[in-house]
């Protein structure tokens, strides 16, 4: 199969769809892969280094898609790319097509197959091309959401961690997920007092087990949430429902609850986000106040550490894109649930329930 990597075009998003060691196991297999110059340099990654196991460098992304059977992403296509999307490809990324109606109808007409990373899912409801990009951010949620407490950034003016004879912080994680328990165990390591919400008690009671005396955890409602808000001074927001969109866990009323400079970091942003108020954001202006609540929403939060994102992306997508490239989509998915349940859209038709439901489709 002929493989394309562009270079990403996503407001500062350094990460790259494969590394050279992806790239040297595609070629060893007989696959012909097509890099776009430069596209792997963010990433720590030179021409050189993808020429080097066999793959061919192309000047412009126009030509990567003019001849690439599947194109191996990390973002989803934006607006420059749908001319160069022809019917019948296949393109292998993170779409979050629930988030977004112009980029789910773009798809749907330019007639690609469309399979999502983050809706690959197995039998035990893992999803396996998530979870790296999920620790990551999860990891990074609270690296930003204790840079901007600072009072020179907008926030409390308060130490994570506090020092003896001063609380620490209060942060509290919606979700107790990949991206939830990262962030608590992050949080946690820092000496803040966490408290991780969730609705499934199979994993509350998992967590409680696990994490440290500073982490508590408590079933999430609406009503236990607004009466934890006046006292939390960071708001972690990690729900996830794979393909649909995010739940509104804080509404816009809710922010009057929380004292001036809390900080809220909503990490479901790529999904629709969990607070109502959230807006997707770059990491060129990542942050926004409304109602004196600091709203950092970055889409693309693991891009700014690509050296580590990339890698760890690549480990977990290889097997699948090799799979597709020695079957073929269809019978890959036919032979692999998981891969199959990443089908989102084919032929111009939604075939994932959640995407689906988002667009009452």
């Amino acid at each position: 199969m002929i493989i394309g990597v562009p270079k990403e075009i996503k407001i500062q998003e350094y990460r790259v769809g494969m590394t050279p060691a992806g790239v040297d196991t595609l070629t060893k297999q007989g696959h012909k892969v097509y890099i776009e110059t430069n596209a792997g340099t963010g990433s720590g990654f030179s021409d050189e280094s993808y020429t080097s196991v066999g793959a061919e460098i192309l000047n412009t992304a126009k030509e990567v898609y003019a001849i690439a059977e599947m194109i191996v992403k990390v973002k989803e296509p934006l607006a420059a790319e749908f001319p160069y999307i022809k019917a019948g490809q296949i393109l292998f990324t993170y779409f979050h097509f629930a988030a977004s109606k112009e980029l789910t109808e773009a798809m749907m007409k330019s007639q690609a197959v469309c399979i999502a990373y983050e809706t690959v899912e197995l039998p035990d409801r893992s999803l396996p091309l998530l979870v790296p990009m999920s620790e990551v951010a999860g990891r990074m949620a609270i690296n930003v959401g204790a840079y901007y407490l600072g009072k020179p950034f907008g926030g409390k003016g308060k130490l994570l961690g506090g020092v003896p004879g001063v609380r620490p912080a209060e942060v509290l994680v919606l979700g107790g997920g990949i991206v939830g328990t990262q962030a608590a165990k992050m949080a946690a390591g820092l000496g803040a007092s966490v408290t991780i919400m969730d609705n499934n008690l199979t994993r509350l009671r998992y967590l409680s087990d696990v994490m440290p005396s500073n982490v508590v955890t408590q079933y999430s409602t609406e009503l236990a949430i607004r009466e934890l808000l006046p006292t939390v001074d960071l708001v972690i927001g990690a729900v996830l429902l794979p393909g649909a969109k995010a739940p509104n866990l804080i509404k816009r009323t809710d922010l009057a609850l929380m004292e001036p400079g809390t900080v809220v970091v909503d990490v479901a942003v790529d999904q629709g986000g969990c607070i109502e108020t959230c807006k997707p954001t770059t990491h060129e202006n990542p942050v926004f106040t409304i109602d004196n609540v600091l709203h950092y929403c970055v889409a693309n939060m693991p891009g700014a550490v690509p050296q580590t994102s990339t890698r760890a992306l690549t480990q977990a997508t290889l097997p699948y894109a090799l799979a597709i490239a020695n079957k073929g989509w269809e019978i890959a998915c036919a032979e692999n649930p998981a891969l199959a349940k990443g089908l989102n859209i084919r032929a111009g038709k939604i075939l994932h329930k959640g995407v689906s439901e988002a667009f009452n489709a």
